[in-house]
């Protein structure tokens, strides 16, 4: 609470916002230090809570029923911060970087990762994160070729790392006029969003820009002038995209900075390989093996094909409702 105290102070300045990176490294620290303070807060409010209405039960002033929701809300705030506990990896409290890219298959797939993506702003939005779509390559007809998202909130990396992978959909396709099932791939590929407490240099003799019109689906939302960038890290052939700001500089700033935390997420992949291979009897690490199934026909089902959590409620893990299949696999991983 002192900290908190004392950031909020400096904030107060007059002099604060000088020194604009500095100004929101402090308030990102703030935010963190509340996400911590408030979850706890939260607890002890809680479980006060049901110590008064365990009274009141006893009294026979309240019904079980209502003494049970009582403790399933405790009980929900406490595995929170559990949950939140067991994230203590330094880049896991981290804003993070989530790309889609769809598979072989044209329109299927790119429909399919549209879909992926829709899914991932509704969750992000349920976690009270915000969301930016920072680069989106419409499809041909129908759906996306890929997309990056800036999702930006206490922990959102450490939530999200293990989205990584391919994601399977089988249905009934939408386009196809004899109704055929078919079977449609993306992957995902999350990484943490370095800011200026990471330090990770770059050469600019590394780097190859161009520039190019920015632009969604066509229509109003094309841009005459060439004000989205692309960048290529020639040493490692990483290629980076930024569309989403109004002038070239300010996304050529977000395209390094996606840049950056690209090379950061190598170098984590890199201490996790070593780390594997000293750790004897653990899984090998595959960040891009097949890692969710999504079926829609002949039945409904999504399940985690590394944990084996399944749900037959299609329509609310498409609604962003994928917090189960999240807590499930960081569970596993922490064992």
């Amino acid at each position: 609470m002192q900290a908190i105290a004392e950031s909020e102070e400096r904030s107060a300045a007059p002099d604060f916002w000088d020194d604009p990176k500095s100004a929101e490294k402090l308030l990102k620290e703030t935010k963190l230090l509340k996400t911590w303070t408030e979850a706890y807060a939260d607890v002890a409010r809680k479980i006060e809570d049901l110590e008064v209405y365990y009274e009141f039960f006893k009294q026979s002033e309240i019904s079980e029923s209502e003494l049970e929701g009582v403790y399933r809300e405790a009980l929900k705030a406490v595995e929170e911060v559990e949950f939140k506990a067991m994230l203590s990896e330094e880049q896991d409290a981290m804003s993070c970087m989530l790309v889609i890219n769809s598979g072989a298959g044209g329109t299927e797939s790119q429909d399919w990762a549209e879909m992926l993506m829709r899914m991932y702003i509704r969750y992000g939005e349920r976690m009270n994160f915000k969301v930016s779509v920072l680069d989106e390559q419409a499809g041909e007809g129908a759906g996306i070729k890929s997309a990056s998202l800036e999702i930006d909130g206490p922990f959102a990396y450490g939530y999200l790392k293990g989205e990584s992978g391919v994601h399977r959909l089988v249905r009934i396709s939408p386009f196809d006029a004899n109704a055929r099932r078919h079977t449609s791939f993306a992957s995902v590929f999350v990484y943490p969003l370095v800011d200026d407490s990471i330090n990770v240099v770059v050469n600019p003799a590394d780097l190859e820009w161009d520039t190019f019109r920015a632009g969604g689906h066509g229509g109003q939302n094309v841009n005459k002038v060439e004000t989205a960038v692309r960048v290529v890290h020639k040493p490692t052939g990483i290629v980076v995209e930024c569309q989403q700001e109004r002038s070239q500089h300010q996304n050529r700033e977000k395209a390094l900075q996606m840049l950056k935390s690209r090379l950061y997420q190598l170098e984590l992949e890199k201490q996790l390989e070593e780390k594997a291979k000293l750790e004897a009897g653990k899984k090998k690490i595959e960040w891009g093996s097949q890692i969710r199934n999504y079926v829609f026909h002949p039945y409904k089902l999504v399940k985690d094909l590394r944990t084996g959590v399944e749900t037959s409620n299609v329509n609310a893990v498409m609604d962003g409702e994928i917090e189960e299949f999240i807590k499930s696999f960081l569970m596993t991983k922490a064992v």
